[in-house]
């Protein structure tokens, strides 16, 4: 199968959809560095959020299954819209207590969580294999870009206005509009050809292969489900849970952590930063990734590997300097993250791939949610020591597989199934 205009289409919305979580996940962070109240409790808030986040991938990445990859996709953008208009309407309404940012997070956070079944799903199914990973990875990493932009709108807000409560609107505001104009092309995403296959739909699949010029799916197994598969689950569970703690911690929570040499207030830099360099290493990954999945997997965390132990080493020398160290390990969380992505969303059969998808997700936000507890009781300089012990973990993770793992770059879903 050939790239045709409909993969661009899809390609575009999905990337806005990662862009737009990237910004409402960047929200909390970004900005309660200029909250006082809410910055004192920020490591209760960022741990019910990744509770939230883990239910959320786990629950939606279920109904994506089972409702199809779109209308997945507009529930998940709903859910965490309201969560966003409750934070700001409480907010300029002066009621934002402590226990309304935890439950307006948590709803947003729940929201961005299901958001990865079902849009892994949808670009894994509809991508033709010779362009599936370079797909799936520049579309996540739109993700990046939202959040260094959100990053960076609330740092100019705040100069700009001179006003907490008028910058904190401000940022909220940007991220509400963004939603309402994915939201509008999310209703012209088509559905998976694969899913509705799977689901017995061949009229409408084949209707729909032949409005957009593509070809019809190959027939699809009956009854899948995720049994013969928990090797696979446990791998990337594994090696997923060692990516996002490291790149939450180093982009996220550490400015929040106690002893971090830079003050909470070098937040919207650090997440600024952080992101950027993600942003960048998608593209330096671009060469590979299609070519290899399990040299693409190995790379990325024996480079974070590295670069993690050179982070530890430069927190507390000038700024520039960690913040140049920050940048080069989240290249390499880039391409940790772009190479588990890829591999979790083929490597599942259909009815069961967004599942699949959460599954993963939500291993790994569990013990993110302990990992923040852990965070606040043992500060930045022990648990910046444990990053390269966690990336060491994600090295042996991806080195397992490189031995015994298939190759899935250039292959057909239906062939890894």
């Amino acid at each position: 199968m050939s790239w045709r205009p409909i993969h661009w289409k899809l390609f575009g919305i999905v990337s806005a959809s990662f862009f737009l979580d990237g910004v409402l996940f960047s929200l909390v962070p970004a900005t309660f560095f200029l909250l006082e109240e809410l910055a004192k409790n920020a490591t209760l808030i960022f741990a019910a959020n990744s509770l939230a986040f883990m239910l959320g991938a786990l629950a939606l990445g279920k109904l994506g299954d089972a409702v199809g990859r779109r209308l997945g996709l507009i529930a998940s953008l709903v859910i965490y819209a309201l969560g966003a208009l409750w934070f700001v309407a409480a907010y300029w309404a002066d009621r934002l207590d402590l226990a309304t940012a935890l439950a307006a997070t948590s709803v947003i956070n729940f929201g961005v969580g299901g958001e990865v079944g079902p849009a892994y799903s949808a670009l894994a199914e509809f991508t033709p294999p010779r362009r599936r990973g370079a797909a799936l990875m520049l579309a996540a990493n739109f993700w990046n870009a939202g959040a260094a932009v959100i990053a960076v709108a609330s740092l100019y807000y705040a100069q700009i206005t001179g006003d907490v409560k008028t910058a904190v609107l401000y940022t909220f505001a940007t991220a509400l509009a963004l939603a309402a104009l994915v939201l509008i092309a999310r209703y012209h995403i088509p559905e998976s050809l694969r899913w509705l296959a799977a689901k017995g739909r061949d009229a409408e699949a084949r209707a729909l292969a032949e409005r957009y010029g593509v070809s019809v799916p190959p027939p699809q197994a009956p009854g899948a489900s995720l049994r013969g598969y928990w090797g696979r689950v446990a791998v990337l569970a594994a090696a997923f849970t060692a990516q996002l703690l490291t790149y939450n911690i180093a982009a996220y929570y550490l400015p929040y952590a106690p002893g971090f040499a830079y003050g909470d207030q070098f937040a919207p830099i650090n997440v600024a930063l952080a992101n950027l360099g993600a942003t960048v290493g998608a593209f330096l990954l671009l060469p590979l990734i299609d070519r290899s999945r399990k040299t693409s997997f190995t790379a990325a965390f024996a480079g974070g590997t590295a670069t993690a132990a050179a982070l530890a080493a430069a927190h507390g020398a000038a700024p520039e300097t960690y913040a140049a160290v920050l940048f080069l390990n989240l290249v390499f969380s880039e391409w940790a993250w772009a190479s588990i992505s890829v591999l979790e969303s083929e490597l599942f059969p259909t009815p069961v791939r967004s599942t699949a998808v959460g599954l993963v997700t939500a291993f790994a936000w569990l013990v993110n949610t302990g990992a923040v507890f852990l965070e606040g009781v043992l500060g930045a300089h022990i648990f910046l020591a444990l990053l390269t012990a966690l990336w060491a973990l994600g090295l042996a993770a991806a080195a397992l597989w490189h031995a015994l793992g298939v190759e899935s770059a250039g292959r057909e879903l239906e062939e890894l199934t």
